[in-house]
């Protein structure tokens, strides 16, 4: 596994230090007291995060080149879920973990950092550790978005509605362009990852799929679209919605997207209660939201094999991480098939044929995943620039929104 990524001159050294000083960068304006909080079971305390992503470098890189673990503790509260290496703390009462404090657990990401230097600049790194460090690499980067996501929703249950960031630029201002959409060619097409380029596992092998004559549409669904669903009385309409989603919707009372006010007019950002940008792209809706809008709308969700091949020769750019806005921003021109916000598909998250897990305890970093969770595509505004690819597929549960979750419509077409 070669580490191509977008500037070849910067050596492996340089890019640790990067993507290690940009987690930090990301909680600037927080205070301590923040970074402890769990608001659900599926969040993750920020001092969590950044001890979690340090655990695995100690674990996975330093260990096998012969370094000492400096806390065994550590071992067992920051481990997520690779059962193969020991015990872990459960997941939901990770905001009870008050001790190590945040200072602590930045010392310990110090002294990770030292020790990295000294075996990246002494050989000791082979060929295999070195796949791993930058795998490490690219799992830091995924807990750098989820840190963002997992600090809004903390933030979101203050009563006073405080900013990760104030001074972030929640609007662009542009004029979102009418809703169309491109039809895309049919037949057999080549999806998942070629070349030596990093991906994850779940990425390979490629494979042929078959695509029936459909079309999909030229952006996202915005926020004022999504409005006019809401008005339109979807919410209070069993005919548009999966029966797992109706019943979801009615368990827990939702009515709108999961950080907009009653009135529909203000939402809760990272940069605090900001008024609706009508022409932005709607986000922090489940699966069961936007299949029931396709479906009130007329269309439908595209199958993440649609969505690849619309993908395909995309440039990797757009409103990512690095854009440093940090929400999703209205556009007009662009296909946004890469940042804002991570698409629904109406693919399940399943294997690929002839998919293989990486070998020992890194082959439970997806696989074993692959139940009952949709398949997501396209990243968003909070995921790291050199991160994404057109075949980069991550995966969330149908009731998930609390990351930055969106959607476009698509279409079957008769010939």
């Amino acid at each position: 596994m070669l580490d191509i990524h977008r500037n070849p001159a910067e050596s492996l050294r340089e890019r640790y230090e990067r993507v290690r000083a940009t987690s930090l960068a990301l909680i600037t304006d927080l205070r301590p007291e923040d970074t402890v909080i769990q608001s659900m079971p599926d969040v993750s305390p920020t001092k969590w995060h950044l001890a979690h992503v340090t655990w695995f470098f100690e674990r996975f890189v330093l260990e096998p080149c012969g370094v000492p673990r400096l806390d065994d503790e550590y071992h067992y509260l920051f481990n997520s879920y690779y059962n193969s290496v020991g015990e872990m703390h459960p997941r939901p009462q990770r905001g009870l973990i008050s001790r190590p404090t945040l200072a602590e657990v930045l010392d310990y990401r110090a002294h990770v950092d030292e020790q990295m230097a000294r075996v990246l600049d002494d050989g000791r790194i082979d060929d295999a550790i070195r796949d791993v460090l930058v795998l490490g690499l690219h799992h830091e980067q995924q807990h750098q978005e989820l840190l963002l996501t997992d600090i809004k929703h903390v933030l979101s249950r203050n009563p006073l509605r405080p900013a990760a960031r104030s001074n972030l630029e929640t609007t662009s201002g542009a004029v979102a362009s009418a809703y169309e959409f491109t039809s895309s060619n049919s037949g057999i097409v080549r999806i998942g990852h070629e070349g030596e380029g990093f991906c994850f596992d779940n990425e390979r092998p490629r494979h042929d799929a078959l695509l029936h004559p459909h079309a999909i549409g030229d952006r996202l669904v915005t926020n004022a679209e999504y409005r006019e669903f809401i008005q339109a009385g979807a919410y209070d309409e069993p005919a548009h919605w999966l029966s797992d989603g109706w019943t979801t919707i009615r368990q827990r009372n939702w009515n709108r997207p999961l950080y907009w006010d009653e009135a529909l007019e203000t939402e809760f950002t990272l940069g605090g209660q900001r008024e609706i940008d009508d022409n932005a792209p709607v986000t922090h809706v489940s699966y069961y939201e936007a299949d029931a809008f396709a479906r009130w709308a007329g269309y439908r969700l595209p199958t993440e094999f649609e969505w690849e091949n619309a993908a395909r020769n995309e440039p990797l750019h757009g409103n990512l991480l690095g854009n440093h806005a940090w929400h999703p921003l209205a556009t007009n021109g662009s296909r946004q098939l890469i940042g804002d916000a991570w698409e629904w598909t109406s693919s399940a998250y399943a294997p690929y044929p002839g998919f293989e897990p990486l070998a020992g305890s890194l082959g439970e970093y997806n696989g074993k995943f692959m139940c009952n969770q949709m398949t997501v595509r396209g990243g968003s505004c909070a995921t790291a620039d050199d991160h994404i690819r057109s075949t980069y597929r991550s995966f969330f549960y149908p009731d998930a929104r609390w990351q930055f979750l969106g959607f476009r419509l698509a279409r079957d077409e008769h010939v």
